[in-house]
């Protein structure tokens, strides 16, 4: 070998050596690859933190909830409802999100419910309803453990959205009310003696200790649906319809009534409720297809009505919460077909619109809940086609004024 030839060896091993990995390094350190593993932060926008919850590319997810699942822990927990028919209950620790699943239909779930309904059950129940026309109760026997059972058959008929609680005045006790496609209004009712109800329709139940009875037809598919507080008798279920139609269904003796809050002629996508303020009325938002966004305020027994929003196309999601630093500014954030989560802010000039998520397909579902305590707002919980559920919150220190932050 030749003087230069050796030279040159010894300056490429030296370089090595210099560049190898250090002996006081961890001994992996690639990046988490799922948020099980570790907090995994997405990009977000200025004044928001995203992160991501669950991932499974391919495999919409349609509905997400923040729930109350596993009593062990002191955080609530994320509930997500995917296209193959899967019921996950996310768990969270330092910004890990463990997933626990159960209900494996094959087809997508729709509505979710947390109530008491079963009281041969203690605490509260999960409802999921399937487009194969299962219904199903999910319980938490011991912890991170997720039991199901089959609890009503309704052949050929998707489950769109299903509201629980003390509804029907024609019924004692709670019920859980489900909106199927093609259009009809079912009750479901625990079994605690006698004979099992009746069926109708082609609806069959009577599964597990559970009786089926079908209330009514509907018009159109209604693709949400939530219980107005207050205490009104009968309790006040309001609906928003592909049909086109905001409405207020009261399960009364003689039956269901329906009083229709607003119509439009394009199918109406989401409802949610404002957060309560003292003194104030009750105020609800809804959105539409064509990327509208309405208010509708309550004025003794009628509504006004307002357009708030022009957006893009395919407007699903909208949540209603506190998620400004000034608890008396109104928000709200939608999600849909855009991909982008938008938040809509009125101040005294105005309504105002800025982004703070861009998704990588499009949106469907959104909801608001307490998971960061280190701010003082709500935080926001993104699912759709994307396969993923995102997370998003305003930064540490947000709306705590005199807190330290790093």
């Amino acid at each position: 070998m030749s003087h230069s030839r050796s030279l040159s060896l010894a300056l490429c091993l030296l370089a090595a050596c210099r560049v190898g990995v250090r002996t006081d390094a961890p001994a992996s350190s690639a990046p988490p690859s799922t948020p099980a593993q570790a907090e995994i932060p997405l990009d977000g926008s200025s004044g928001w933190d995203a992160s991501l919850v669950l991932d499974q590319p391919g495999v919409g997810i349609w509905t997400v909830g923040v729930l109350k699942v596993f009593e062990q822990y002191g955080a609530r927990e994320i509930v997500a409802l995917d296209d193959l028919g899967r019921f996950h209950a996310l768990w969270s620790y330092s910004g890990k999100w463990t997933p626990v699943s159960t209900v494996h239909d094959g087809k997508w779930l729709g509505g979710i419910v947390e109530a008491d309904l079963d009281p041969r059950i203690d605490g509260d129940e999960f409802y999921t309803g399937s487009a194969n026309g299962n219904l199903y109760q999910v319980t938490t026997p011991h912890e991170t453990f997720l039991d199901c059972r089959l609890i009503g058959v309704l052949p050929g008929h998707e489950i769109h959205t299903l509201v629980g609680g003390e509804l029907d005045l024609a019924h004692d006790g709670p019920e859980l009310i489900a909106f199927t496609r093609p259009g009809k209004l079912v009750r479901l009712s625990a079994r605690l003696g006698g004979a099992p109800g009746g069926s109708a329709d082609g609806i069959t139940g009577a599964r597990d200790g559970f009786d089926v009875t079908v209330l009514s037809e509907l018009p159109g598919r209604v693709r949400d649906a939530l219980v107005l507080p207050g205490g009104a008798s009968p309790p006040e279920i309001v609906t928003a319809g592909r049909h086109g139609r905001v409405e207020v269904l009261r399960l009364d003796r003689d039956g269901p009534r329906w009083t229709t809050i607003h119509e439009v002629p394009m199918g109406v996508g989401r409802v949610a409720l404002a957060p309560a303020r003292a003194g104030g009325a009750t105020v609800l938002y809804s959105t539409c297809d064509d990327g509208r966004v309405f208010r509708h305020e309550r004025e003794g027994d009628a509504w006004r009505n307002e357009l708030i929003y022009a957006g893009p196309q395919g407007l699903r999601g909208i949540a209603a919460g506190r998620f400004d630093a000034d608890a008396n500014v109104e928000t709200i954030a939608v999600f849909g077909y855009s991909k982008e989560v938008e938040l809509l802010t009125r101040r005294a000039g105005g309504w105002q619109r800025e982004t703070l998520f861009v998704d990588r397909d499009k949106g469907h579902w959104l909801c608001a809940g307490e998971l960061d305590g280190r701010n003082a707002t709500d935080e926001l919980v993104a699912s759709g086609y994307s396969g993923r559920v995102v997370l998003l919150a305003r930064p540490p220190g947000y709306g705590l004024p005199g807190v330290l932050v790093r």
